[in-house]
């Protein structure tokens, strides 16, 4: 029989459980700095992974060694990214001061002119109006400062973030096996072999994952080089590791990559005839892009992606596509890796459902 007590503690119950749950999502939420940083590192890990067993099994080196020299190899491709892109900035600086500035000036005051007459005919006072609008007050030098402070601000978060993410890094790397041994520990003697399983499967996975992804990225970056080179373009191999890098977006990445090397075409023949000169080579360098991602989502996604990871390419379309709707392009970058895992995990623990068993059916 159902007493006011019994519904009361219910009820009590009930409540305890939802202040709790909103306890520990906010407590998610004040930590979602150090869940990113731990997300980045488990990724730098597994991408890793591959070099650490080299460097261990091949060179005898032991784990500190391993993860220090994995590390200093991680900091140096960041360093070497940002020289990559300096050489490309000071020349499209160059590029740009190229413009003919007194033309554009000339033009801006013929523009401004003719906004005045406009006013003046139609009465209207264009300074008062300014003047009231207080338009001028988004000029204080104030607002110049607090958007320094604000890149400062930025600098210094990206190098705490840089640090943190290498120290948990070096870590997950040199103690893997700790972790494992811990992890046996506290895992429910019930669902332990699944567990292991999984994450030994998972690490397996994602690992052919990204390796096939780096290869795919290199073909892509080879492409893009061949036309840019074939067209003149003097900053061919900058422009073209940048795009091949947004490649790493699915289907979006590739749309972006070519409009940006298309402006970039266009601003390095700044001074050059638009219409004889400008125009036909950059119309070239996109049908040329547009071949790449051809040859790309055709052949070598399909397949590097489908091989590396044991799924139909269809099946990897359609995931993409509804991270995508769903999470924007973050989910579409992690699509791939987060339905792997999800197939992993549901063949562990339910192998005998019929529609885990078809969609898990090659792993």
């Amino acid at each position: 029989m159902i007493t006011s007590k019994t519904i009361s503690n219910g009820i009590l119950r009930a409540l305890a459980t939802i202040v709790l749950i909103g306890i520990v999502l906010y407590f998610l939420y004040e930590i979602q700095t150090v869940i990113v940083y731990l997300c980045i590192s488990l990724l730098l890990c597994l991408i890793a992974n591959p070099m650490v067993l080299f460097l261990k099994n091949k060179l005898k080196f032991s784990n500190s060694l391993a993860a220090t020299t994995t590390i200093i190899f991680f900091i140096f491709l960041i360093v070497g990214f940002i020289l990559l892109f300096v050489p490309l900035i000071i020349s499209q600086a160059n590029n740009l001061a190229l413009l003919d500035t007194a033309h554009l000036q000339t033009k801006f005051m013929e523009t401004e002119t003719h906004l005045e007459e406009y006013f003046n005919i139609q009465h209207i006072d264009l300074n008062k109006i300014i003047k009231d609008s207080k338009l001028t007050s988004f000029l204080d030098f104030s607002y110049f400062t607090g958007f320094i402070n604000s890149i400062i601000n930025f600098m210094a978060d990206m190098g705490m973030g840089l640090v943190s993410v290498f120290f948990i890094t070096f870590f997950f790397i040199k103690d893997q096996e700790i972790f494992k041994d811990q992890a046996r520990r506290i895992l429910p003697d019930s669902n332990e072999d699944k567990i292991l399983n999984s994450i030994t499967k998972i690490n397996h996975l994602l690992t052919r994952y990204f390796i096939g992804l780096l290869l795919q990225l290199i073909v892509v970056f080879i492409l893009y080089l061949v036309v840019l080179l074939i067209f003149g373009n003097k900053n061919a191999f900058v422009i073209a590791f940048l795009c091949a890098i947004l490649n790493i977006i699915p289907y979006l990445g590739p749309i972006i990559g070519t409009t940006l090397a298309a402006i970039l075409t266009m601003i390095s023949m700044i001074g050059q005839d638009f219409q004889s000169e400008i125009l036909p080579t950059t119309i070239y360098v996109v049908i040329g892009f547009l071949l790449v991602q051809a040859i790309d989502n055709n052949i070598s996604q399909p397949i590097i992606s489908s091989k590396s990871v044991n799924s139909h390419p269809l099946e990897i379309f359609l995931v993409i596509l509804i991270s995508g709707i769903t999470f924007g392009i973050v989910g579409m970058i992690i699509a791939i890796p987060a339905f792997t895992m999800i197939k992993v995990i549901l063949k562990e623990f339910f192998p005998d459902n019929k529609v885990v068993s078809v969609l898990t059916e090659k792993i």
